[in-house]
């Protein structure tokens, strides 16, 4: 998925206009999701100087999921390219719960010093928009520093399924409502919205089953307890690779480059569209001077050719962007996500 493409996300926009209007073709044009990103990585970069003496002390990264996860790889494969940038150790701290809000909440009530980083994931817009009352506000107590890599999705079944298309999943379950189900880190995640986001607009019912982390989910799947799957690329590349998850389809607009003969759930639903990412946040408040320092650092970082490599490998496309329009970002997929919970009546937490 090239940047220009990224660029061209309009999730936000579809869903929206779909769910209001059951009938209608969504359109391709008005509100773009996805932040113009094309060619951030390459652009020149004027980063603002940082506040004197920062950073002054050890950095802590919060990665709101549980050690061993996709989320988990991601925080560490930042946290020592980081703190070689910086010169100073950056610590990885896992704390999990709530889909990732128990972490977020933490750095949210951080001191605004820029020394508390979140690593922020697709899962952080959707938590959002399930919380009932959330302990911070999403958008402002938490500011974005940048997008680092953004993937789609892929659908997977076991290796012994039966099904062997999107297609094949899609007209089982409309003559077997309830009849398949899938495995998800737990009720809110972005697996789960993007699942029920497919339910939606294809008049379909399938049976969520939620577990305790993605990795439950996936060998669930992988034992065959379980229908299938949505799953980052970062976990479920290997597994198909190997032949031990067949995949159907990815969630993406353009074809996923790493499997470009894997087909698109849009090509059948026309209008479907899910990424998940990788970002960097800090505490709301951070000095201003501290966030631009941080992008400057993290776009030096994502040209790396060995961390270029690495994201590649984990399943994504390196992606950068600024702090204004990853917040902007970020408030659009809280919104979208918002949508989907009303229209699929799931219950907020």
């Amino acid at each position: 998925m090239k940047i220009s493409a990224l660029m061209r996300f309009r999730s936000g926009e579809r869903c929206a206009r779909w769910l209001a209007g059951w009938r209608r073709v969504i359109s391709r044009r008005g509100l773009v999701c996805v932040l113009w990103l094309g060619g951030a990585i390459a652009m020149p970069v004027m980063a603002a100087s940082p506040v004197p003496g920062y950073p002054g002390r050890t950095l802590t990264l919060v990665c709101p999921f549980a050690v061993g996860g996709s989320a988990d790889i991601m925080a560490r494969l930042l946290a020592q390219k980081l703190g070689e940038a910086l010169n100073v150790p950056v610590v990885v701290e896992n704390r999990a719960g709530a889909g990732g809000m128990v972490g977020a909440s933490h750095v949210a009530k951080a001191k605004p010093d820029g020394h508390t980083l979140l690593l922020v994931t697709g899962a952080y817009p959707a938590a959002a928009a399930l919380s009932t009352a959330p302990s911070f506000d999403p958008i402002k107590d938490v500011a974005m520093v940048s997008l680092v890599t953004a993937y789609p999705f892929i659908i997977n079944v076991p290796a012994n399924s039966a099904l062997k298309s999107f297609p094949d999943l899609l007209a089982h379950a409309k003559k077997n409502p309830g009849a398949l189900n899938y495995a998800t880190s737990g009720v809110g995640s972005i697996s789960h919205l993007s699942a029920e986001l497919m339910n939606t607009m294809a008049g379909i019912e399938t049976v969520h089953i939620p577990t305790k982390g993605g990795n439950t989910a996936l060998s669930e799947t992988l034992a065959g307890r379980v229908d299938f799957l949505f799953e980052a690329p970062t976990l479920s590349l290997p597994f198909i690779k190997s032949g031990k998850l067949r995949a159907l389809a990815a969630t993406g607009r353009e074809r996923y480059k790493p499997m470009p003969e894997l087909a698109q759930v849009g090509e059948v639903l026309p209008g479907y569209e899910v990424y998940s990412f990788i970002a960097l946040g800090v505490t709301g408040g951070t000095p201003e001077a501290v966030v631009q320092y941080l992008n400057a650092e993290l776009r030096k970082m994502v040209s790396q050719p060995d961390v270029v490599r690495r994201l590649v490998e984990l399943g994504g496309e390196p992606q950068v962007n600024t702090p204004d329009e990853m917040n902007r970002y970020v408030a659009l997929e809280l919104r979208k996500w918002r949508q989907v919970i009303d229209a699929r009546k799931i219950e907020r937490q």
